[in-house]
């Protein structure tokens, strides 16, 4: 069976990543396959990326990355704002504002989510991960004035 080069995959990730929720949120949905989800997706050639989430303050979804029709890497993730945010409509949107800001830092070193650390205005993004593209997980947070606002956790890897 033929294989694709790792090279290109990463590039077409990179590519999908910073051009679907980072650059556009939630308004970079289609039509989602699943009742309730948003689903958010890019194409490139061979390649397709695919991720659905459900919920908003709290949220769990799933990234699939295919290639010639076949998906080859996954990640699923679940997260949100804390509790007492979640009521909060203006505060959850400046944090998920933040946090796409955050995720356009996406990087060939840390493919998954954003960076490991990144600021700004005194907000601090922070993803601490551990494996490879081939598995992994990890987990992100965002904190303003020394109090956590929002954590996600996630796992994936390429698929066998």
């Amino acid at each position: 069976m033929e294989q694709f080069e790792q090279e290109d995959f990463l590039a077409f990730l990179l590519e999908a990543k910073r051009h679907t929720y980072a650059a556009l949120g939630d308004a970079a949905s289609v039509r989602p396959l699943l009742p309730g989800s948003r689903q958010l997706e890019w194409h490139n050639g061979v390649w397709h990326y695919r991720d659905i989430y459900f919920g908003m303050a709290f949220f769990v979804g799933q990234e699939v990355v295919s290639w010639r029709g076949q998906p080859v890497w996954s990640m699923a993730y679940a997260g949100g704002v804390t509790e007492e945010l979640a009521d909060q409509e203006d505060q959850v949107a400046r944090v998920y504002a933040f946090l796409r800001r955050a995720l356009q830092q996406v990087s060939a070193e840390l493919p998954f989510r954003g960076p490991a650390c990144w600021g700004e205005n005194g907000w601090r993004y922070v993803n601490h991960v551990e494996g490879n593209l081939k598995m992994f997980q990890g987990a992100e947070e965002i904190a303003a004035a020394g109090t956590v606002l929002y954590r996600l956790c996630y796992h994936g890897g390429f698929l066998r």
